[in-house]
Parts: C-alpha cells; sequence; structure tokens
C-alpha cells in the first residue's frame, strides 16, 4: 500500500482535530489523559480510498480506527459508528 503524508485535499484546522478528538473520548468512553493521535493519510494504490483518517488511541495496546474521509469531513455519526466496526 503507499500513502502519502502531509498532501491534502482540504486541510484541517485545529478546531476539527479538537472537535474530532473530544467526539473519540465521548464515544469510545476514553480518559482524557490517554492521548489520541489522528493522522490524514492520501492512497495512491488502486481501490483504495483517496483520503482516509487514522485515529490512534493510546491505549496498551494501541486501538486504531480508520474513517474513509478527510478530517473535515467527519461528523459525530462517524465516530459514534467506530462501536459498530
Amino acid at each position: 500500500m503507499n500513502f502519502t503524508f502531509g498532501k491534502q485535499s482540504q486541510p484541517s484546522n485545529s478546531q476539527q482535530i479538537q472537535q474530532i478528538k473530544q467526539w473519540v473520548y465521548q464515544v469510545l468512553e476514553v480518559n482524557e489523559e490517554i492521548p489520541v493521535s489522528l493522522s490524514q493519510l492520501q492512497c495512491t494504490e488502486p481501490g483504495c480510498p483517496p483520503i482516509e483518517t487514522v485515529i490512534n488511541v493510546m491505549l496498551n495496546p494501541v486501538q486504531q480506527y480508520k474513517i474513509h474521509k478527510s478530517m473535515a469531513e467527519i461528523e459525530y455519526a462517524d465516530i459514534s459508528q467506530l462501536l459498530d466496526k
């Protein structure tokens, strides 16, 4: 799989990032002292979504979730669906 970092279709601002993290803490019932990492990746492989957001909850072991949208497109409903996966 080929991913390129940094090149984003829609840049995310810090307010959007903080909102997504808040939703992650709320929906996954994670203590807010646990770090949450967000990464937006662009995939160049055929059949791969063009942009995906990867959410890492730094527990032991790390919990990773992927949403096939840019950070700018993520809504609360996308985060709430993480529990269904």
